[in-house]
């Protein structure tokens, strides 16, 4: 057979197996985020920030402050609890591929390769809760930065499980205009520590 249709054959292959992975890795962590309204709760959020740091009016400002503190502390409770759950989840599925690109069956041929998403969302569930608490006494406007580099980095990792590491930068920078690297300098010195941990890269 022709080296060509060969190598088409096996790249038809790839994705089809691929498509089929990615599409049960969204099926599992939909499961579980079902249960909750984090994403909900993550729009109004950040939504929130927006407006009040692009208000001049000091007062109307600590108004909205104000208003975001029971949905930031909602978000952060929900959170925790969603990775309480993805904690019970059978290591082999929670496992990602530190690859830029998505390949399938990495999990089971190729394990140290890969890390725990479910270790991955406790530092996560962590950091939001560090964050929205104030642990490092910040501004208001400080805190919300940490703030929105927390559950960015947390919205990154979810993509990079469901789909890869390269689609899920894309996505940030696409949606957020934030590059992966920001994010990741944004967040508390603790998570940033933790994350790198996890994920298998030294610190910095």
């Amino acid at each position: 057979m022709d080296i060509f249709v060969v190598v088409a054959l096996l790249g038809v292959a790839l994705h089809i197996f691929k498509s089929r992975e990615q599409a049960e890795r969204v099926a599992l962590l939909g499961s579980f985020l079902g249960k909750f309204q984090i994403e909900k709760l993550m729009q109004e959020v950040l939504g929130g920030y927006h407006r009040a740091l692009g208000e001049s009016d000091a007062q109307r400002q600590a108004q909205v402050w104000h208003y975001l503190a029971p949905q930031e502390q909602n978000l952060a409770d929900q959170f925790s609890r969603f990775a309480l759950d993805l904690a019970e989840v059978y290591e082999a599925r929670a496992r990602v591929s530190r690859l830029p690109l998505a390949l399938p069956f990495l999990s089971l041929t190729m394990p140290s390769s890969t890390f725990d998403l479910r270790k991955l969302m406790s530092v996560h569930g962590h950091g939001i809760n560090q964050a929205v608490a104030n642990a490092q006494g910040l501004s208001a406007k400080r805190r919300a930065f940490t703030v929105m580099a927390e559950l960015l980095l947390m919205q990154h990792s979810c993509h990079w499980f469901c789909r890869s590491k390269l689609v899920a930068s894309a996505r940030l920078l696409a949606r957020h205009q934030t590059a992966y690297a920001q994010v990741l300098d944004a967040v508390a010195p603790q998570t940033r520590q933790a994350y790198l941990a996890v994920i298998g890269l030294p610190g910095r």
